[in-house]
């Protein structure tokens, strides 16, 4: 047998998302899945609304933060990324 340590199991830290064909499912039954599993930011790429949705503070099935950037105007990203996303590209 291998004497190897293995790392401890981690949840994610962030989760994104580009919206799909199922945009409802995207914007709302995978945020509530995200959420409820503990998963700390959730960042949504909504093509159909061109903006960006980052959801922060998960509590039970729902984020309570939520902060929005439409296409080309920047959004700052928490701790641990603690940077400025340039959403230009996405115009």
């Amino acid at each position: 047998m291998s004497n190897r340590s293995r790392a401890p199991h981690r949840r994610p830290t962030s989760c994104w998302r580009a919206s799909s064909a199922k945009p409802d499912q995207d914007r709302i039954a995978k945020r509530h899945c995200y959420a409820r599993a503990g998963i700390p930011l959730h960042l949504l790429i909504d093509r159909e609304k061109s903006q960006f949705s980052l959801f922060g503070k998960p509590h039970r099935e729902e984020y309570t933060e939520v902060h929005l950037a439409a296409f080309g105007e920047p959004l700052a990203l928490p701790a641990p990324f603690d940077f400025e996303l340039d959403t230009k590209p996405f115009l």
